[in-house]
């Protein structure tokens, strides 16, 4: 699915990017480059954010149609791809209470689910990736 972005640049800031058919979505990144990465992790995050919340992710505006929105006033629109959200699978972990309890800390200072922060520490988002060893030790929470 392919929706649009604003790119929106000031003075001295970095380099925003909103989207009209997800308003409150924004990001931003220092270079185009990062901001075009951020862009779809951002619109990924809260499509994904909506369907957790049963809420109805909108389909794509035309570009037409954003003609004469106001908010495109002095930003470029650039088209962001997203991968169809996959259906989200329950799990059970098995961790100390101590592990859970800085899991937690750590998914609020960044703004996240508790699950949603060890997703992505997981799949090589931040915290995760200092956390791989090289042998499994069974079901016991390393």
């Amino acid at each position: 699915m392919e929706y649009i972005a604003y790119l929106h640049k000031d003075g001295n800031s970095d380099y925003g990017v909103s989207f009209p058919d997800f308003p409150g979505c924004i990001t931003a990144g220092q270079t185009l480059d990062e901001a075009s990465r951020m862009a779809e992790e951002a619109l990924a995050l809260h499509i994904q954010g909506m369907i957790e919340d049963g809420d109805a992710v909108p389909e794509p505006s035309k570009l037409d149609e954003i003609a004469k929105d106001a908010a495109k006033h002095g930003a470029i629109a650039f088209m962001v791809s997203v991968d169809a959200p996959d259906a989200t699978v329950r799990v059970n972990i098995t961790a100390r209470e101590s592990q859970i309890r800085r899991i937690d800390a750590l998914a609020e200072a960044a703004g996240m689910t508790r699950s949603g922060y060890m997703v992505r520490a997981s799949l090589g988002g931040g915290e995760g990736k200092r956390a791989v060893r090289g042998k499994s030790r069974g079901a016991r929470a390393g």
